[in-house]
């Protein structure tokens, strides 16, 4: 097999690792593309090992990316929220596992870019500690705390339950319904009473600057919205999960992720830069 073959046939991996790092698909993109460039100028025949050397070149690209973007993001409008994976295709819930789920991107975000990369590496992809050691610059009892960090902040922040597909989606279902029929009982009823709400409008268009919480004041918020719609909200897949799409009156799109805990939502990130939607 030529180094091109080997090189297509981990580029989804590659993809996805890089995607996990960023949270940008573009960015992603561009970095496996790069990775094959050095592929190119490199002795392929004397590398023993090309999976290995790739997803090091791959993750030692991103790392850089984003240590660049933080200080871009910092100046954002209004929050960031990763770039989602959007598919009208319910097969693709079989090929997009955790490791590009979108509620977990969201908790990634809030970690240091070192932390993230020993997070993912290991955590994710199983690279070993050592192997993660010669990314980030650190000494591998270095990256074990990291990891462990960044491991205990995800457990902190993420949903206390893994809710089912089927729970998931009867949730998202249940608010679809309740937007589109400004139905602002049903909306609070499938809302935990601890919900969050994010919007990343990027200053492109019209979004909730700072996040809302609560069933009650996010509930009002969403009734009032849904009577403001286009259509009636599509489901779509994002990021492996039933996600919705909204056409608002002002010509601009959202695509919405949710995370469903105990049969209610407890997060809500609405994405409606339209940098980020190209791919809808």
């Amino acid at each position: 097999m030529t180094a091109a073959e080997r090189f297509a046939q981990a580029r989804p991996r590659l993809l996805r690792l890089a995607y996990s790092e960023l949270g940008d698909v573009g960015e992603a993109e561009d970095v496996v593309q790069d990775a094959w460039l050095r592929l190119e100028r490199a002795d392929a025949d004397a590398i023993e090992n090309l999976d290995g050397w790739l997803t090091t070149v791959v993750a030692r690209l991103a790392l850089d990316r984003l240590q660049s973007a933080r200080a871009r993001r910092e100046t954002y409008v209004g929050p960031w929220l990763p770039e989602p994976l959007v598919s009208e295709d319910p097969a693709d819930r079989v090929t997009l596992d955790e490791s590009v789920s979108y509620a977990l991107l969201t908790v990634l975000e809030q970690l240091s870019p070192a932390e993230r990369t020993a997070f993912v590496l290991h955590d994710v992809f199983d690279v070993p500690f050592g192997d993660v050691a010669a990314v980030v610059g650190r000494t591998p009892e270095a990256v074990r705390q990291l990891a462990s960090r960044a491991r205990r902040h995800v457990k902190r922040e993420g949903p206390r339950f893994a809710a089912s597909d089927d729970e998931h989606d009867r949730a998202v279902r249940a608010f679809a319904q309740a937007v589109a029929d400004g139905d602002l009982e049903g909306l609070v009823s499938v809302l935990d009473p601890g919900v969050v709400w994010t919007s990343d409008g990027g200053g492109r268009v019209h979004a909730v600057r700072r996040p809302l919480s609560g069933a009650a004041r996010v509930g009002r918020a969403w009734a009032a919205l849904g009577r403001r719609l286009a259509q009636e909200p599509i489901e779509i897949t994002l990021n492996g999960r039933l996600g919705l799409v909204l056409a608002s009156g002002d010509g601009h799109r959202s695509a919405l992720s949710f995370v469903v805990d105990d049969g209610r939502i407890t997060r809500i990130d609405a994405i409606r830069n339209p940098d980020k939607l190209r791919r809808v």
